[in-house]
C-alpha cells in the first residue's frame, strides 16, 4: 500500500483518552483553543456530560483556552452537551469537510497553529483537521457498542493504525 496515500488519515497524536491530553504543555507551546468531537471522545455514544467532562471543560477555561464542540450530530445532542460543559458548539458539522473546523477557529479567535483537535475517528474527526492544517489528537473510543456504519469504519481504521504504528517504531 502506497503509504503517500494513507498517512494523511494519520493523527499528529494517538492517546487512550481525552483525559490524559497535557492541555497545559500545550498552552506553553501557544496552543489557544481545543475542538472537541462529543460522543465516544468525552462520553459515551449518546450519553449526557458527566463530572469528569464539567471538570475538564473548567479546567480548560482556568487556563485560558476557548473550548468549541464539533459534532455531526443534531442540535439537542449538540446544545444540551454544550450547556452542560458552558461551551460554544456547532452541530450537523459535516466532518470530515473542512468548514466546520474554519467555523471553529473562527469563532474561538484562533489559527491553525493554535487550535488542537480531538476526537476519536479517523475518517470525519482527525481527516478533516489534518486537511484544516489542526494538530490532530486521536483518542481511543469510550463505548464499544456502535452503529454499524461506524463498526465497519472500525475495521478500516485498524489498518491505517497498523501502518500508522509501523511509522512511529522506525522513527
Amino acid at each position: 500500500m502506497h503509504m503517500g496515500g494513507i498517512s494523511i488519515f494519520f493523527p499528529d497524536e494517538y492517546l487512550d483518552s481525552a483525559y490524559e491530553i497535557d492541555f497545559e504543555d500545550y498552552y506553553q507551546k501557544g496552543m489557544r483553543g481545543v475542538i472537541f468531537d462529543i460522543d465516544n471522545t468525552l462520553v459515551p455514544h449518546g450519553a449526557p456530560a458527566d463530572e469528569r467532562a464539567v471538570r475538564l471543560f473548567d479546567k480548560l477555561r482556568r487556563t485560558g483556552y476557548r473550548t468549541m464542540l464539533l459534532s455531526n450530530n443534531s442540535k439537542p445532542r449538540v446544545k444540551s452537551f454544550a450547556k452542560e460543559t458552558g461551551t460554544d458548539y456547532l452541530y450537523k458539522a459535516g466532518k470530515p469537510k473542512r468548514a466546520g473546523y474554519l467555523q471553529a477557529m473562527e469563532c474561538m479567535e484562533t489559527t491553525k497553529a493554535s487550535t488542537l483537535f480531538v476526537g476519536d475517528q479517523l475518517f470525519t474527526d482527525v481527516w478533516g483537521a489534518r486537511r484544516c492544517g489542526i494538530h490532530a489528537i486521536l483518542v481511543k473510543p469510550i463505548h464499544p457498542k456502535e452503529e454499524i456504519q461506524i463498526v465497519l469504519k472500525r475495521y478500516l481504521e485498524r489498518i491505517v493504525l497498523y501502518f500508522y504504528e509501523r511509522k512511529m517504531q522506525k522513527r
